[in-house]
């Protein structure tokens, strides 16, 4: 097989990743595209603290993630291999960890926070994906999901989006946004309009691979 087109997707927390990736995600079979997310790489360690802790504990670094696992089943499915890999579950206890089987695949999706900031992992990406929406919007969308997805309380989402999210986002993402090839803002609610973004970049990405 030849070598993977990969993508990477950056964007900071409620720009509206998720949603863009289904949306983008849908235009393919799983045979065309497998998806490489920088979440499943966070080292566990939520599990050994105290409520009190894990609310000071800054997730937003790059050294809370395993960067070198992270670059070397990005270089495993470069190379054809299957992955095998945990799911992270950001400290729910109600969610059992699922054994992902990542296959690779002629369209690789790289996403995350830090994906640009770690220099490996930017220097495999042939195309680059900005996802930004402004800062109330984003906000909202954090709250509702780690609200009801992650078990936070209202006060513990709002001390970390002040403490860490708005600065890792300015530090490590923030400084890329222009080195990207195309910039997206996810504002709307209204699904037609990213299910139409996603639609041109997959019909331009169909005629150059397929």
């Amino acid at each position: 097989m030849n070598k993977p087109y990969v993508i990477g997707i950056a964007g900071g927390s409620g720009s509206g990743k998720t949603f863009f990736l289904k949306c983008f995600l849908a235009h393919f079979t799983s045979d065309e595209v497998c998806l490489v997310s920088q979440d499943d790489y966070y080292i566990p360690v939520a599990h050994n603290m105290t409520k009190e802790e894990n609310k000071l504990y800054n997730f937003d670094l790059p050294g809370t993630v395993d960067n070198q696992q992270f670059e070397n089943d990005i270089a495993r499915l470069m190379n054809g291999e299957t992955v095998l890999k945990k799911e992270y579950t950001f400290n729910n206890l109600n969610i059992i960890p699922k054994i992902l089987e990542i296959k690779s695949a002629p369209i690789m999706i790289v996403e995350g926070l830090f994906i640009l900031h770690f220099k490996k992992i930017a220097a495999t990406l042939d195309l680059k994906i900005f996802i930004e929406a402004d800062d109330e919007i984003a906000l909202t969308r954090r709250i509702k999901r780690d609200f009801v997805e992650r078990g936070y309380s209202y006060e513990d989402v709002v001390y970390k989006w002040v403490n860490h999210v708005t600065p890792a986002y300015r530090e490590f993402l923030l400084p890329y946004r222009d080195e990207c090839d195309q910039v997206i803002t996810n504002n709307t609610h209204e699904a037609e309009d990213i299910i139409g973004i996603t639609e041109a970049i997959s019909k331009v990405l169909r005629e150059k691979l397929f």
